[in-house]
């Protein structure tokens, strides 16, 4: 059974161990480990990179644990979707992390502290790992940093130890850049965001700032702490998410919001707006409530207009079924 296993866009991250109960955990830094150890765990993220960038699916499920090899469809379609941003590519290997779960029951939390924190948390060489209901046993989180014509990306490894060997436990690929704009681009945007008082933009900014900051969404550093605080010193009070609905009057109807964020497609950066409806089955009615939206949302908060490409609306249903709509930003009148 998987802990963990999500796709998103180009990045996968695939767990294939079992939930179980809590236990202890320690996490050794590069400059911690012995060298031998070191030494394996940075060969084995350099040979796993390189299969993935000659779309060597094969070889990467051989050198898998057993139950991500298992059902490793997830895996395949990452290397397929970047074969060819990854190809020729000469990846360098930062500085792993080992994480050992120890005792005899997985820990429901899951929290690796690793390096030296100061009396005000985490240092330039600290890091956090948040990897849940984590089996007993000896882990490695390795980085492999890629110049790539699309620009920087990172691949990053979760390696399970076995016997001699690291295999592969957990795979994911990222774009470190949004339309050719890194986290700190971002980061000073917000604060140009904050100046003008626009807070919706300068709160989604900062954590469009933070998800670059790191190659995986499990890990936090210095750094994304840091954004972490400046975006919660501007978050607005009426933004839905976290079980707080909102209204939204458009189109001579009110909507309930239930969640807003931002979402990268394609180069494009959009807001995605969640709402409630009684049914998708209409999808003609689906769509006009989709629209009304949207235009209500940009007619509530013109500053989108300056930080966004487009609105995504969405429409679920009580099952869960939901219907999207996206109008770029130049066609909301």
């Amino acid at each position: 059974m998987k802990i963990l296993s999500k796709l998103l866009a180009s990045s996968v991250f695939c767990f294939g161990l079992l939930l179980i109960h809590a236990s202890a955990q320690s996490c050794l830094t590069s400059s911690d480990m012995d060298q031998p150890t070191r030494s394996a765990i940075e060969a084995a993220a350099k040979k796993y990179f390189d299969m993935a960038a000659h779309g060597d699916s094969a070889g990467l499920k051989q050198n898998a644990i057993p139950s991500l090899a298992s059902g490793f469809s997830g895996v395949e379609n990452a290397v397929r979707d970047n074969q060819e941003n990854l190809s020729g590519v000469q990846g360098i290997v930062r500085k792993p992390f080992e994480l050992k779960a120890e005792g005899s029951t997985p820990d429901p939390y899951g929290e690796f502290l690793c390096g030296v924190f100061g009396k005000n948390g985490q240092t330039a060489d600290s890091a956090v790992f948040v990897i849940p209901n984590l089996p007993p046993g000896n882990y490695a989180v390795v980085t492999v940093d890629a110049s790539t014509k699309k620009g920087p990306y990172t691949v990053t490894f979760v390696l399970q130890q076995m016997g001699a060997d690291w295999k592969l436990g957990g795979f994911y690929v990222k774009e470190m850049q949004v339309n050719d704009h890194d986290a700190k681009w971002f980061a000073d945007k917000a604060r140009e965001y904050k100046g003008k008082g626009w807070t919706h933009d300068a709160y989604f900014y900062f954590q469009e700032a933070r998800d670059l900051s790191v190659p995986v969404v499990f890990m936090s550093t210095q750094a994304t702490d840091s954004l972490y605080t400046e975006m919660q010193a501007v978050k607005p009070t009426d933004l839905p998410g976290s079980g707080n609905i909102a209204d939204l009057a458009a189109g001579g109807k009110t909507y309930k919001l239930t969640s807003m964020f931002p979402l990268v497609v394609g180069k494009d950066l959009d807001v995605v707006v969640k709402f409630q409806t009684d049914t998708v089955a209409d999808t003609a009615k689906a769509f006009q409530d989709n629209m009304a939206v949207i235009k209500g949302i940009i007619a509530k908060y013109p500053e989108f207009r300056d930080a966004f490409d487009g609105v995504v609306a969405r429409a679920v249903a009580p099952s869960g079924q939901d219907y999207g709509s996206l109008l770029p930003m130049k066609e909301i009148k």
